[in-house]
């Protein structure tokens, strides 16, 4: 009796990645979407929270301040310009990655230098915020401000606030210090040695992720 063999494709046969993506990339990006699990249980969360409320904080009047404006009544334009600065970090490094396709050491080293410095900027204008907030008697367990109806509002809208916005500020954190090591590395000449610019691009993705996150803590947060 003949017996049918049935021949079978082999689509990968090791040694070399199926995706032609080095095993450094395809780590961060494991990493990345597991990140982006946490991100997401904890807006996730929050949402539940929010839209099962009766009433809500309105983030007009929560964040109206701005530094140096004294008492003056400016709805979400600080953290617009939080957005502005950290969205434009991501520009310089997309051009920092960029010029690492290119092998060009000094562009390299000259837009990181403005992504750190973006990155800082940013983390410094979180830091004012939490600090006026703090004054004005919002923190973990504690929340001033009534909902938009005028009654009393619950400690939801602070613990969620500084948590999810505290654990966005450690991601940025630690992209600013990676950056910085990145940055050394590029002055000493590691990656002209290696002939790649590979892990720029690894941070970079890193801070891309974390430039993604904000949009959608941003939207949360300060527009509904």
């Amino acid at each position: 009796m003949d017996t049918a063999v049935t021949a079978k494709k082999k689509w990968w046969d090791g040694g070399y990645s199926p995706f032609n993506v080095s095993y450094g990339k395809l780590m961060m990006w494991y990493f990345l979407i597991s990140d982006a699990f946490t991100f997401g249980a904890l807006l996730i969360s929050y949402g539940t929270i929010r839209f099962s409320s009766t009433s809500w904080p309105d983030p007009n009047e929560v964040f109206r301040s701005f530094p140096g404006m004294g008492h003056a009544n400016m709805p979400l334009v600080f953290v617009s310009l939080m957005t502005f600065i950290l969205i434009m970090s991501s520009v310089t490094m997309v051009l920092a990655v960029h010029a690492g396709h290119m092998r060009d050491k000094k562009a390299v080293a000259k837009w990181l230098t403005w992504t750190i410095v973006g990155g800082a900027c940013f983390l410094a204008c979180q830091a004012w915020e939490w600090t006026h907030l703090f004054h004005e008697g919002a923190w973990w367990g504690r929340n001033p401000f009534h909902n938009v109806d005028g009654t009393m509002a619950s400690t939801n809208f602070t613990n969620f606030f500084f948590t999810i916005t505290g654990f966005h500020g450690l991601h940025v954190t630690s992209g600013v210090v990676l950056n910085i090591i990145i940055l050394a590395n590029v002055l000493k000449g590691t990656y002209e040695e290696r002939g790649h610019y590979e892990m720029v691009e690894k941070v970079g993705l890193y801070w891309h992720f974390v430039d993604l996150v904000w949009v959608f803590v941003f939207t949360c947060f300060y527009l509904l």
